[in-house]
């Protein structure tokens, strides 16, 4: 996977069709039914979209991402918000770049989250094994570990689905895939077309290329209760409910 070097700076405007309340309200759901926390980390947070609501409901944040690009995106956001003047004068939100793998703070937090599967992006077992194994060394007792990964169906349907194209005024892209099916692997090739700005009529073009993995589904949650994890829940697609192969995207809670 690229580090989300030019990508990082056209990522909200791509994704702004994402569900964040969504992952957001599952995140609080599941607090209330299992323990609310004060801190809070999240892998994988990207350009702070589910950090930064967050850290304006009161929880103390850490955002961390391997990518610099996009924790520059994340601090001039948390500094534009209409919170971001407390943020910075109470520390109730930090930025580290760190590799999910094996990331770790000074202190215990009480939950960690990853939404918007970037699980997937893990793409060996043992490094999969890294991420449960440092989550559990990172959580208070009792601390919880939130995170939505693909279902192994949900890569094949995107490589069928295949090729998705964007068309914006600012931004536009061609989406295609090609599938491992043996390793549940999907390579996803986007070009990207950016407006520059201040210009109505040039746009400049890059090439991203992205890899996601998907696991099975049990496997996930006997890792996790290999990595120590003492009860594993699994649910579907937002809803409070039992996870199966039908389910598109699978939510997990782990419990230290």
């Amino acid at each position: 996977m690229s580090s989300y070097g030019k990508f990082a700076y056209v990522y909200d405007e791509l994704m702004a069709d994402m569900p964040y309340p969504d992952w957001i309200s599952f995140a609080e759901t599941a607090w209330s039914k299992y323990g609310k926390p004060v801190t809070v980390a999240e892998l994988g947070c990207g350009t702070g979209s589910i950090t930064i609501p967050l850290a304006g409901s009161g929880y103390h944040m850490t955002g961390i991402d391997l990518s610099s690009d996009m924790l520059s995106v994340a601090q001039r956001k948390m500094e534009e918000h209409p919170q971001g003047r407390r943020f910075l004068r109470e520390g109730s939100v930090r930025w580290i770049r760190q590799n999910m793998k094996e990331w770790e703070l000074p202190e215990l937090v009480d939950s960690v989250i990853s939404f918007c599967d970037c699980l997937n992006y893990v793409l060996e077992e043992d490094d999969v094994r890294a991420v449960f194994a440092s989550t559990f060394a990172g959580l208070k007792q009792g601390g919880t570990f939130l995170f939505d990964v693909h279902h192994p169906n949900t890569l094949i349907r995107y490589e069928e689905e295949q090729p998705f194209i964007l068309d914006e005024p600012s931004v536009s892209y061609i989406w295609t895939c090609e599938m491992d099916v043996p390793r549940h692997e999907i390579e996803h090739h986007l070009s990207i077309f950016a407006r520059e700005e201040g210009r109505s009529d040039v746009y400049r073009r890059f090439e991203e290329t992205h890899i996601q993995r998907a696991y099975d589904p049990q496997w996930m949650k006997d890792e996790l209760l290999k990595a120590g994890f003492s009860d594993v829940r699994t649910y579907a697609d937002f809803e409070w409910i039992e996870a199966d192969d039908d389910a598109e995207r699978l939510f997990y809670i782990a419990i230290k």
